[in-house]
């Protein structure tokens, strides 16, 4: 038997869900590399939006290590986005495991 009460609880976690996503989505995410010489801005889409390098400190003859710095200040970036969609799903599901959210 399918219980109402439950249904309702399920539908209410959707919304919460799909709330909290439109939420991060729309947010600002910073990441940066070389103790702050590369700055990074993404979306929670992770849309990049912004590239900061501090050229005063960048040697931009080494170009290779410039590549290295926008990676690292990047995938910074995406960790806390993806932390925060971690943090955030898991508080709304309460640790409940949710097949292909992750």
């Amino acid at each position: 038997m399918i219980n109402p009460q439950m249904i309702k609880k399920i539908q209410k976690m959707q919304e919460d869900l799909k709330k909290a996503q439109a939420e991060i989505n729309a947010s600002t995410f910073y990441g940066q590399a070389g103790g702050s010489v590369v700055k990074v801005a993404v979306k929670g889409t992770k849309e990049v939006i912004s590239i900061d390098i501090k050229k005063d400190e960048v040697d931009i003859e080494d170009l290779e290590m410039l590549q290295d710095l926008i990676v690292v200040a990047l995938n910074d970036a995406f960790k806390r986005v993806d932390k925060e969609l971690e943090e955030t799903i898991g508080s709304l599901t309460q640790g409940m495991k949710m097949p292909g959210m992750f």
